[in-house]
């Protein structure tokens, strides 16, 4: 997704903040969404260059991604995703079984016609990306579609704890995905749905909890080691 345009607040001292916040949604976005990969190492100055900014907010997202566990600095050169071993998928996943269901269902009161309506196009945008073999489309809709949901919970804490999750998560699930594809997914979001349109919050908590565990199978097949 290209990264939202910055507006001009006040005098540049004003503008300053909202720049670096920018950058580091930016790139947070990228990781969550599999377009930062483990493997290939990230340049503080292409970057910048990439993204049309100096390199200082630049390099204070990157430390704010580096606290997050999404990144590691190795040195001034040596930036890059962490690889995943067997120990680390393990506790991310279990935080993600134990986060996303609840998050799920404390949404769902909230959640209007408009916002299902909402979710059912999110939902034929990722069946028709899962069609055509699109991995960074299925990951876009794929989040959308459950940030979404959560959005609806009124908890903004929790969602910004999963979205932490989902930034380990992301980078590593573009390489699985690559490699096995999405075709044997199971559509786990179409039984979310009818849940949530019959307000079924154990069917909706089900759903997610499922959706999770299908495509952490894939990782189950990658071959991970412990480091």
């Amino acid at each position: 997704m290209p990264m939202a345009q910055i507006e001009t607040v006040g005098d540049a001292a004003g503008a300053e903040p909202l720049l670096h916040t920018s950058i580091y949604d930016e790139l947070r976005r990228r990781m969550i969404t599999g377009k930062i990969v483990p493997g290939i190492g990230l340049s503080t100055r292409g970057l910048a260059l990439e993204l049309g900014v100096s390199q200082m907010p630049v390099r204070d997202a990157l430390s704010r991604l580096a606290a997050e566990g999404a990144i590691a600095i190795r040195s001034k050169r040596r930036i890059e995703v962490p690889a995943m071993s067997q120990s680390r998928f393990t506790d991310l996943l279990d935080c993600r079984l134990l986060l996303e269901p609840e998050a799920a269902v404390r949404a769902l009161p909230q959640i209007d016609a408009a916002r299902l309506k909402r979710l059912r196009q999110i939902d034929a945008e990722l069946d028709r990306a899962m069609e055509r073999g699109d991995v960074i489309g299925y990951m876009e809709c794929n989040y959308a579609f459950h940030f979404n949901i959560y959005a609806a919970n009124d908890r903004p804490t929790l969602n910004r704890l999963i979205e932490a999750l989902w930034l380990q998560f992301g980078p590593f699930m573009r390489v699985v995905y690559g490699r096995y594809g999405t075709a044997k997914l199971v559509d786990q979001h179409r039984l979310a749905l009818e849940a949530i349109e019959a307000g079924d919050a154990e069917g909706l908590r089900r759903a997610i909890a499922s959706d999770i565990a299908d495509g952490m199978g894939l990782i189950g097949r990658s071959r991970l080691e412990d480091e």
